[in-house]
């Protein structure tokens, strides 16, 4: 399995401009969704539909909802939880800190986890050719993952 990933990953090599902040967080935010969706969560595009359909209208209220949101999950099938995820990201400009935050998609719900982040340099994920090392993103996105589950539900 590493050496599928190793053989894609150098055929599909992911490529920023190291001084283009929004190309750095672009490819973080894609690498994230295929990673969160890789993990057996659906994605849900129902609000990515409607914003489509409003447009420019309501752009203040997806952006008062959505915040920072890159990907809105529903729960892994066969999951205990009813609730999908919220992955969201934060780059400031002119900083390398890179934010990501996994919360639960509803969080009032009994089954919604802590809200869990990290805040990490890019510089330790892209070479100085401006590749993704996408293994060492992987572990990093994977471990948030891995600690929101782990996390104790809330008790209401």
């Amino acid at each position: 399995m590493q050496e599928k990933k190793a053989e894609t990953g150098s055929k599909n090599a992911k490529k920023a401009n190291l001084l283009d902040h929004h190309s750095i967080k672009n490819i973080l935010d894609e690498s994230v969704s295929e990673i969160v969706t890789s993990r057996g969560y659906i994605e849900d595009v129902r609000m990515s539909n409607v914003r489509l359909l409003l447009g420019t209208i309501i752009i203040l209220i997806i952006y008062a909802k959505e915040k920072h949101a890159i990907l809105f999950t529903y729960p892994p099938a066969g999951s205990v939880t009813s609730t999908g995820l919220v992955v969201s990201s934060k780059f400031p400009r002119f900083s390398d800190l890179y934010t990501l935050t996994i919360a639960s998609a509803d969080p009032k719900s009994i089954s919604a986890g802590k809200p869990v982040e990290f805040t990490k340099s890019v510089t330790q994920w892209f070479t100085k050719d401006g590749i993704l090392v996408e293994g060492l993103f992987w572990k990093d996105v994977e471990a948030l993952i891995n600690d929101y589950a782990a996390e104790p539900k809330k008790k209401k």
